[in-house]
């Protein structure tokens, strides 16, 4: 069976999983475990006593609880086959090749959309859009960078987005420009990419909800069952909905809508609503208790915010996007509707501005199982470690970035310096301090295979093995808090530690089966331990198997 066929109920026939290790992870691996109903029933010799009505010999592998992804773009992720094939070129040629080459086979598509490009590739991040008018100079070509802030276009979508030189610069945004003044063709952040997203024509509905079953292929296969889309906008509260309604939802996804801070006062307003709308819709699979604000941009465009100035000074501190105490004032309303705060805070400044919101919601909202969020946490400031214990706040972390690659060592580093870059990702010290450490990747921004992720958790190495004690060794997670950190801390962040997340009686049986245990293998090798099947509510939604 694979992800595309599943069964539309409950098996209620009871199944023995046996033969291989059971990680609970809350209490000693066992070597068996009875489902029926979609839940737990029995775990060890009390499981391996009573009936079952199908056994599952797992061969030697490794049965688990199903990863939870807590901050991803799904809709964006599965909307990234529908466009020109990018994400894997490795030059600006094998990029303008595939642009050429899918806007020749689609003669019909008034606009060539894809994503998601290495923004490394160029000096600087700076993509000229000549270099795409040489593939297509009679449409409009839009291509994301692989963070999601930045736009690469070609002169035709600047005309029609009305982009000249005469533009001023905009708030929350940035036109980089040639000498003349004339833009250059690359858009960094929201104020710059909207002024083309504007005038960009919407995609058909029934593509943008075959992304989400594109989006749900790829996580099933790699043994994910949970995932919290981080930026939901109100035509995307239109796709889910037609998604749920259509019974074409195969995983769990929680809602994070936008906050946009020049559109926040009438935003608000809608928040209640767009959830009373995602419920009211009936799939059990489909929740939305969050809002997503974004305090900073990232530093590889030196839009994240520090509190010390990036060493080119081309930005001096970077971008706050929520000026004085906005960022407080619009967090209080959101958590006087109950809903979760979930933030983007790339910087150290960001992550401060972040803990002080959420320090004054506290004091002012008074005490509630609130369990915010702050997202990437990339730079913290020693002062503001022990904050996030001292304030309950979930730092939600993407391990896959802790490493030296060349997005690292092109455009973070030389904009940080070697000091701060060395003090970036301290997920060790985070947990170390009582944080509720969690996981997400941020996918398709980076890969949305958990085991990707765990690999450099664990090691703080590249795929290549470098440096070969690891990049900040004394930040390394030993390998079973990182599979908790995807796991039972994700199913936390969601308010569902009660139901999934772990392996326990009463427990929904959703479960990821490897075909090795991961706390044998060696760092480098994680990647290739292969998802032999993933089971949600006890139907097994995706196997290698066909």
């Amino acid at each position: 069976m694979n992800a595309r066929n599943v069964p539309t109920v409950l098996d209620t026939a009871a199944t023995l999983f046996h033969g291989g290790t059971i990680w609970t992870p809350m209490a000693t691996p066992t070597d068996a475990l009875l489902i029926a109903d979609g839940v737990v029933r029995a775990i060890g010799e009390q499981a391996k006593a009573q009936h079952a009505d199908n056994h599952v010999d797992l061969d030697g592998g490794f049965l688990m609880p199903s990863f939870g992804d807590g901050h991803a773009h799904p809709l964006y992720g599965g909307l990234e086959s529908a466009g020109p094939p990018v994400r894997q070129c490795q030059s600006i040629d094998e990029i303008v090749l595939a642009v050429k080459e899918y806007a020749a086979a689609h003669p019909e598509q008034e606009w060539i959309v894809g994503a998601s490009y290495d923004g490394s590739l160029a000096p600087g991040g700076l993509f000229d859009a000549r270099w795409l008018d040489a593939a297509v100079p009679d449409r409009p070509v839009v291509l994301r960078a692989w963070d999601y802030h930045t736009f690469w276009v070609n002169s035709v979508a600047l005309q029609r987005a009305g982009i000249t030189a005469d533009t001023s610069e905009p708030v929350l945004g940035e036109i980089p420009r040639r000498e003349d003044g004339s833009p250059l063709g690359t858009l960094r952040e929201w104020g710059a990419t909207d002024l083309v997203a504007a005038v960009m024509p919407a995609r058909d509905e029934a593509v943008r909800v075959g992304a989400l079953g594109t989006a749900a292929d790829y996580y099933l296969a790699h043994g994910v069952t949970w995932v919290q889309d981080a930026w939901v906008e109100p035509a995307d509260v239109d796709t889910y909905v037609a998604a749920a309604q259509q019974g074409a939802l195969r995983m769990r996804f929680n809602l994070a809508f936008y906050a946009d801070p020049r559109h926040f006062d009438s935003q608000v307003k809608q928040y209640a609503a767009a959830r009373d709308r995602v419920q009211a819709a009936g799939s059990p699979l489909l929740t939305a208790q969050t809002v997503k604000f974004f305090a900073d941009g990232v530093v590889e465009n030196e839009t994240g915010a520090l509190l010390a100035p990036y060493c080119s000074g081309l930005h001096n501190h970077g971008m706050q996007l929520w000026e004085g105490d906005s960022l407080a004032q619009a967090a209080r309303r959101v958590d006087e509707l109950g809903m979760q705060i979930h933030i983007h805070a790339i910087g150290d400044a960001a992550v401060r501005q972040a803990l002080d919101a959420i320090e004054y919601v506290v004091r002012q909202n008074g005490p509630r199982d609130r369990r915010p969020v702050i997202a990437h946490a990339q730079l913290v400031d020693d002062d503001d470690i022990g904050r996030f214990a001292e304030l309950g706040v979930i730092p939600n972390m993407q391990p896959l970035w802790a490493q030296m690659d060349a997005l690292m060592t092109v455009l973070t580093i030389p904009r940080l310096g070697p000091e701060r870059s060395d003090k970036q990702y301290r997920m060790r010290t985070l947990e170390n301090s009582g944080a509720a450490l969690a996981f997400g990747s941020d996918w398709p921004v980076s890969s949305g295979a958990p085991l990707d992720g765990i690999a450099v958790a664990v090691s703080r190495r590249t795929a290549e093995g470098d440096p070969a004690g690891g990049w900040t060794p004394d930040e390394i997670l030993p390998i079973e808090p990182a599979l908790a950190s995807y796991t039972g801390a994700v199913a936390f962040q969601a308010f569902a530690e009660a139901d999934w997340g772990r392996i326990t009686p009463g427990a929904s049986a959703d479960l990821v089966w490897l075909d090795r245990d991961p706390r044998t293998v060696s760092p480098l090798e994680l990647p290739a331990v292969q998802v032999r099947a993933t089971y949600l509510q006890g139907r097994q939604v995706y196997s290698a198997v066909d």
